[in-house]
């Protein structure tokens, strides 16, 4: 809000066209299947959302451009359980749509959102990567101490997909692509909580002890 986001969340049922089409992953494309979606028995163009990034082509639609806007909420995959991966988490996504926007402008919101979360400054690095809604695109990583006393270490952790937002993305949401341009991250809620509070296993967050939530 301090720097002038719209705040919103979207729906958890979701059509294809927003969690794949609109984001420049045709039907087909192997990101589908990465990602494990849970689709609905009978509708086969109905999915419970694997991303909250859906609400970008929704929020360019409805509000145009200049855009800030960040979209948050619970989010499903078939994933198989492990300290660092769930089938359900929480997402927090972010997109700006404006003119003359560059990779600066994206690592300056992204280290001004974590240093305001964690009371203190950040280290972090970027890596290349693909993500089909952005180009380019990249994955940042956090420099995050975990665990106490004797096992307490310090690593690399990847938090964040993030790049410039893809001309066929602006384009399906209603602008020029010639004339606008954007950036767009999304991270995991439950891995900066992990990050925040030294929590080594995910599965704990939502394993519903009382014992272990009753210390926050």
């Amino acid at each position: 809000k301090k720097m002038g986001f719209l705040i919103e969340d979207g729906p958890e049922l979701e059509s294809d066209y927003y969690i794949f089409d609109a984001l420049n992953i045709p039907e087909y494309h192997p990101v589908r299947e990465a990602q494990d979606t849970f689709y609905i028995e009978n509708h086969p163009h109905w999915t419970m959302r694997s991303q909250v990034s859906g609400m970008q082509v929704r929020q360019m639609r409805q509000y145009g451009a200049p855009l800030r806007a960040v979209h948050l909420g619970r989010v499903f995959r078939n994933e198989a359980l492990d300290a660092t991966h769930g089938h359900t988490f929480y997402q927090f996504d972010c997109i700006v749509v404006d003119k003359d926007l560059s990779i600066g402008n994206l690592i300056g919101v992204i280290k001004t959102l974590l240093e305001g979360l964690y009371k203190r400054k950040v280290e972090l690095r970027l890596r290349p990567a693909f993500f089909p809604f952005v180009e380019p695109g990249f994955e940042m990583e956090m420099k995050v101490t975990v665990a106490v006393g004797a096992e307490q270490k310090t690593k690399w952790t990847e938090i964040i997909g993030c790049g410039m937002v893809h001309p066929n993305v602006i384009k399906a949401g209603g602008l020029d692509p010639k004339k606008y341009d954007g950036f767009a991250f999304s991270l995991g809620v439950d891995r900066l909580v992990m990050g925040k509070y030294g929590i080594e296993d995910i599965r704990h967050i939502h394993g519903g002890d009382l014992r272990f939530l009753g210390q926050f």
